[in-house]
């Protein structure tokens, strides 16, 4: 495994989503993107948030944007991919939503002015690789946040990445596209490494180009978490097991077996 001080100097560098932009939404298919849309959307409505400014921050393809932005909210998404953001512009232009995109790095990212409510799924706050820039991403939304705006995110834990994905290899056969996945995961650094090997469908031909692709993520604890909010100012509203809790039943509290973690945190003054 690579160190983390090399790792981190190379994912600056790299665009990692180059070709796994598009074919993302495809191999992301079976995400409950719309699960996750009913939680944010009641937790934001239970809070008085029903329409106004909303950032979805790493937005990706746009997919949660475009949930979003049917419920009326005036959604903006930022994310450090041209690759990513040009797929949620081609969903812009399907759905005739305004939206605006920003093609920023959430660890350095600015607004305009202040948002209602912040938005960030999908463990995309696991590529932060090192806590101190976690607790400056955080720093950033407590900036931008209304008075007592909401900041919803999930996060995955230490346990999934060491404990359910592990060193293992997953390789699937789809009409568009193939890809194998090797994982690797690093106890002492706490980096979970996977190369992923895609083989894309070129329409015209019909033949098959092979991009390989490093991704790495960083798993953290509950008490990570925590101590990340506290030191930028945010306060900790509420969390719970994302992928146990189910809507309209009550949330299961976060435990050894936890793979993913939901949290609302609150701007409490800059």
């Amino acid at each position: 495994m690579l160190n983390e001080g090399t790792v981190y100097d190379i994912i600056k560098a790299m665009d990692t989503y180059m070709s796994f932009a598009e074919v993302y939404d495809s191999l992301m298919e079976d995400v409950p993107y719309d699960e996750w849309h009913k939680r944010i959307k009641r937790h934001l409505c239970e809070n008085g948030i029903k329409d106004g400014l909303v950032l979805d921050l790493a937005c990706g393809t746009g997919v949660m944007t475009e949930l979003l932005a049917s419920d009326g909210y005036d959604m903006t998404g930022i994310d450090m991919s041209p690759e990513m953001l040009e797929q949620a512009g081609l969903k812009k232009e399907q759905s005739g939503h305004d939206i605006l995109y920003l093609c920023q790095d959430m660890r350095e990212f600015e607004l305009y002015g202040t948002v209602r409510a912040i938005v960030c799924v999908c463990d995309s706050l696991n590529y932060i690789l090192k806590k101190d820039e976690l607790t400056e991403v955080f720093r950033l939304v407590n900036n931008y946040l209304d008075p007592s705006g909401l900041f919803l995110f999930d996060i995955n834990t230490v346990h999934k990445y060491r404990d359910v994905i592990g060193d293992t290899v997953i390789a699937e056969n789809r009409d568009e596209c193939s890809f194998i996945w090797e994982n690797y995961y690093d106890p002492d650094e706490k980096l979970n490494q996977y190369d992923l090997s895609l083989f894309i469908k070129d329409e015209e031909s019909g033949l098959y180009r092979r991009q390989d692709e490093t991704h790495l993520q960083r798993g953290y604890e509950l008490r990570d978490i925590e101590e990340a909010l506290e030191a930028s100012g945010l306060k900790l509203m509420a969390v719970y097991d994302a992928d146990k809790s189910e809507e309209g039943k009550d949330p299961v509290p976060v435990g050894d077996d936890t793979e993913r973690i939901f949290v609302i945190a609150q701007e409490s003054g800059k």
